[in-house]
């Protein structure tokens, strides 16, 4: 199922060839700087099976994203319900991962300003929020250009306290 079109991509359901490529983005150590390690093949997979689980259970998650013009996977843009300790969860979490041939193009931005509106008008979403790790600049420039706000750096409890990654920034939007 398609779930959003824009311009140039598809935000649809995951299909079984998607997993492969799944696979390569999740070991790519450039697609993962920001976060603490790449995904064997085993974690891609379980990963795999959460974001089916959360589409059966909430009937929405993190949307495969293809080019429209050559129906290429290129990572995915969507909604995961956060549910770790903090205290803005539980909350619905946008986020999105892409292969590095597909940075710079505006992808992740016109994706995820496609799925705030999705969420917003069709799911019912009254706030949603997004966090990485302070240092990776071009995911927080793609939250500020789809509208959400700084709300407050924090530790990010998963990750450890002297890593660099640690410390993570978090970004807040609401229905208007």
């Amino acid at each position: 199922m398609i779930y959003l079109e824009t311009a140039r991509l598809r935000l649809r359901d995951w299909e079984e060839a998607d997993l492969e490529p799944f696979r390569e983005l999740n070991a790519d150590e450039e697609v993962m700087t920001y976060f603490p390690k790449t995904l064997s093949n085993d974690e891609t997979d379980m990963f795999y099976r959460s974001i089916l689980s959360e589409f059966q259970e909430c009937g929405f998650g993190l949307y495969a994203v293809e080019v429209k013009e050559n129906q290429e996977f290129i990572g995915f843009i969507g909604f995961h319900r956060a549910n770790w300790e903090s205290d803005f969860t539980p909350c619905i979490e946008i986020g999105w991962r892409l292969k590095k041939e597909a940075w710079g193009k505006g992808y992740a931005t016109e994706g995820a300003e496609a799925c705030l509106h999705y969420g917003f008008k069709e799911l019912g979403f009254r706030e949603v929020y997004s966090w990485t790790a302070d240092i990776n600049k071009p995911s927080s420039k793609v939250m500020s250009k789809i509208g959400m706000q700084f709300i407050k750096t924090f530790n990010h409890p998963k990750v450890e306290l002297d890593s660099p990654l640690s410390s993570h920034v978090l970004f807040q939007i609401s229905q208007k």
